[in-house]
C-alpha cells in the first residue's frame, strides 16, 4: 500500500477542475492523445455544457513508480453526500482555487468537510497564465481559510500544464498512503476486533449494467476482494457472490484481485439497484464486524410533479425514470394524476439542481418532453378530517378545513466576510431566518447561526447569498424538526384557468410579493397568443395580481393602397371581434420550456 496515493479534487465552478484532471491524464499517459479530448472525465454532455460534476468519476493513473486514484467529485450542495463518501474514501484533497476569481463560496463547505476526515488538503492557484490572475491576493485568501503557510501553495495552469508535474510529484510527497481501515472505529484494530483475512469496504457510487446488474464503486479499506467471494451490504443485508472485480482507467479494466487500499469497482450482480446505497459497507457474508461510519439514508428535499407534455408518451417517461433510477439513487418518484396536465409523476429530488438536471436529461436523454411543476417541500396537514404529508400544492386542502400545517425547519450556518454582513443581514431578513449569534470566526470571517423554514432555502437563497457576498459567503445546513407555520396556497391563472404545475405554498406575510412576482415573470416568458391571455394570481378567493398579455398583430390592411380611412377602421373592428371571439372558445396550451422556466430564477 506504500505506493498508493488516493485523492480528490475540489474546486467551485469554472476553476479548472476538469482541464487539470486532463493534463493530469496526458502527463501520466493514462490516456492515449488519440483518444484525449477536453473535460475527459466529464462524461456526460451536461456537465461539459454546463461546467460541473454531476456523476463521480474515479480514474487510476501511473506516476514513475505510484498508483494514483483519482476521484472527481461533485463541488455542488445538493451532493453533500456523496462528496462526504467520496471524501471518505480517500486520504487527500487538492484544493484548486481560479486566480483571477479568488476562493468561493461552494468550495469552503467541502474544505470544511475534508478537514473533518483529516484528509491532507494540498492548496492550489490556478490559471497563473492570465493577465488578471491575482496570485498574491489569492494566496491570502486560502491562507486565511486554511490557515495554512503560503510556501505550501502551488501555482498551476491547468490549461498550459505549467506546475502540474510538480504537483504530481507534491501529491506523492504529501498524501499520505492508505492504511488499515479505522473509519469509525475509536482505536487501532488488533485481531481480536478485526479478524485477519475479513474485507471492509466503502460504497462511494456505484453504476448499473442491464447484463451485470450493479457495479459498485468502492474503496477496500481491509482484506481483499476476487471473483467468486461471497459478500454482504452491512446496510441492506443483501448477500452476493462477486462477479468481477477491476480498476478505472477510467473505463472498467478488469483485475485479478482489489487489495486494501485500492479504488475499483465490484460486479455484484444486484439486479435491483435499490437495494444498493451510497456509504454502505461491503462485508465477508459470515462477518459480524462494525461497518464503517457514516451511512445515512438519502431523503428527497425537493418535490415536483413531472408529466408528459404528449399523455401517450407516458409509459415513456415512467421508463426513462426507472432507466434514471438506476444511476441516480436519490431519485425518488410515484405516479400521480391531473385534471388538467393528467398523468405523471412526483418525484423527489436532493435540491434545485438536482431537479434540473433529471428533467434536462428526460428531455436529451430519453426524447420525452416534460412539464415541471412548481417545486415544494413536504408538509405534514391537520385537517377535520385527520392528518396527511402533502408535497403538491395543487393537493393541499381548501383553506377552510386546515386545523394547522407543520412545515420543516433547518438549521443554518453561514461563513462570511465582516464586509459583506449588512448584504447578508437584509437577506436574511427576506428569507424569515431567526438569527441565534454572530460570532468572529476567523481574522478574515464571520459565523452567523440560525434557523429558517426548508421552502425559503429553495427560494433562490443560495444563489442570493452567493450574489451579495460576491461568492464568498459560505452555507451549511442540517434538518431540525417540523414547526408551526403560517401559510397559504397562491394559484396561478392563465386564460382564467387554474394552472396547477404553477400552484406554490408561500407564507402570509409574503403573499402580495409573491403573487406579484408570480404574475410579472409569467408575463415575461409567456408567448403570445392569437387573442389577449390574462395572467392572474390568486388565494382567499380573490384576485391579487393581474396583467394582460396581448395578442400577437397581424396587418389586416397591409394590402390598401389607397381610398377612404374607414374601409381600414372596418377591417381593423373585424379584427378584434374575431379575436374576441377566439379568446371565449379558444384553448391556449402552454409550451413546456415555459414551465421549466418557471422553476428557475
Amino acid at each position: 500500500m506504500s505506493n498508493i496515493r488516493n485523492f480528490c479534487i475540489i474546486a467551485h465552478i469554472d476553476h479548472g477542475k476538469s482541464t487539470l484532471a486532463d493534463r493530469m491524464l496526458e502527463i501520466t499517459g493514462t490516456v492515449e492523445k488519440r483518444k484525449m479530448r477536453e473535460q475527459f472525465l466529464d462524461m456526460h454532455p451536461l456537465e461539459r455544457e454546463r461546467g460541473i460534476t454531476i456523476k463521480m468519476q474515479p480514474v487510476r493513473m501511473h506516476y514513475k513508480n505510484y498508483v494514483l486514484n483519482l476521484i472527481d467529485t461533485p463541488g455542488h450542495i445538493d451532493f453533500n453526500y456523496e462528496v462526504s463518501r467520496a471524501l471518505a474514501a480517500v486520504e487527500g484533497a487538492i484544493l484548486l482555487v481560479d486566480a483571477t476569481q479568488g476562493v468561493e463560496a461552494q468550495t469552503i463547505s467541502n474544505i470544511e468537510l475534508a478537514r473533518s476526515l483529516n484528509l491532507k488538503i494540498i492548496p492550489i492557484v490556478n490559471k497563473i497564465d492570465l493577465a488578471q490572475a491575482r496570485i498574491s491576493e489569492t494566496k491570502e485568501e486560502i491562507v486565511n481559510l486554511l490557515g495554512c503557510g503560503e510556501e505550501e501553495i502551488l501555482e498551476v495552469s491547468a490549461k498550459t500544464g505549467d506546475g502540474v508535474e510538480n504537483l504530481l510529484e507534491e501529491v506523492v510527497r504529501r498524501v499520505p498512503s492508505p492504511h488499515s481501515s479505522t473509519l469509525g472505529v475509536e482505536a487501532p484494530k488488533t485481531p481480536s476486533v478485526f479478524p485477519r483475512g475479513d474485507v471492509r469496504a466503502l460504497i462511494f457510487d456505484f453504476e448499473y449494467s442491464i447484463h451485470r446488474g450493479v457495479i459498485a464503486h468502492a474503496r477496500i479499506f481491509d482484506g481483499e476482494i476476487k471473483k467468486g467471494l461471497k459478500l454482504k451490504l452491512a446496510e441492506a443485508k443483501e448477500i452476493f457472490t462477486v462477479g468481477e472485480v477491476g480498476i478505472f482507467k477510467p473505463e472498467l479494466g478488469v483485475r485479478d484481485m482489489l487489495e486494501a487500499g485500492e479504488i475499483g469497482y465490484i460486479v455484484t450482480g444486484i439486479k435491483e439497484a435499490k437495494i444498493v446505497r451510497v456509504g454502505d459497507t461491503i462485508l465477508k457474508e459470515s462477518s459480524n464486524i462494525a461497518p464503517l461510519a457514516g451511512y445515512k439514508e438519502i431523503k428527497p428535499v425537493v418535490f415536483s410533479s413531472i408529466y408528459p407534455e404528449d399523455q401517450d408518451r407516458f409509459e415513456d417517461l415512467r421508463r426513462a425514470l426507472e432507466r434514471l433510477k438506476l444511476v441516480d439513487s436519490a431519485l425518488f418518484f410515484e405516479e400521480e394524476s391531473s385534471g388538467v396536465l393528467g398523468r405523471g409523476f412526483r418525484c423527489g429530488f436532493l435540491g434545485m439542481l438536482h431537479l434540473e438536471i433529471v428533467v434536462e436529461r428526460l428531455i436529451r436523454d430519453f426524447g420525452v418532453k416534460v412539464i415541471a411543476a412548481t417545486p415544494t417541500v413536504k408538509y405534514r396537514v391537520k385537517t377535520k378530517q385527520g392528518e396527511a404529508e402533502v408535497y403538491s400544492p395543487h393537493k393541499f386542502p381548501d383553506e377552510h378545513e386546515i386545523l394547522e400545517i407543520l412545515e420543516p425547519y433547518i438549521k443554518i450556518e453561514i461563513l462570511a466576510p465582516p464586509e459583506k454582513l449588512s448584504g447578508i443581514l437584509k437577506l436574511l431578513g427576506e428569507h424569515e431566518v431567526k438569527i441565534f449569534f454572530t460570532t468572529k470566526f476567523s481574522e478574515s470571517r464571520i459565523k452567523i447561526d440560525g434557523e429558517m423554514p426548508l421552502r425559503e432555502l429553495m427560494r433562490d437563497f443560495f444563489d442570493a447569498l452567493k450574489s451579495v457576498s460576491q461568492g464568498y459567503a459560505s452555507l451549511g445546513y442540517e434538518f431540525l424538526d417540523l414547526r408551526q407555520a403560517d401559510l397559504v396556497r397562491l394559484d396561478v391563472l392563465v386564460a382564467e384557468e387554474i394552472v396547477p404545475a404553477f400552484s406554490r405554498i408561500v407564507s402570509h406575510a409574503r403573499l402580495e410579493h409573491e403573487a406579484e412576482a408570480a404574475v410579472e415573470k409569467l408575463y415575461n416568458i409567456l408567448p403570445r397568443a392569437l387573442f389577449s391571455l390574462k395572467i392572474q394570481a390568486k388565494a382567499h378567493g380573490r384576485i391579487l395580481a393581474s396583467r394582460s398579455l396581448k395578442a400577437m398583430s397581424k396587418d389586416v390592411t397591409g394590402h390598401l393602397y389607397g381610398g377612404d380611412r374607414s374601409r381600414k377602421m372596418k377591417l381593423w373592428k373585424k379584427q378584434k371581434e374575431g379575436k374576441k371571439r377566439l379568446g371565449v372558445r379558444a384553448d391556449y396550451n402552454i409550451p413546456p420550456e415555459v414551465y421549466l422556466k418557471m422553476i428557475r430564477k
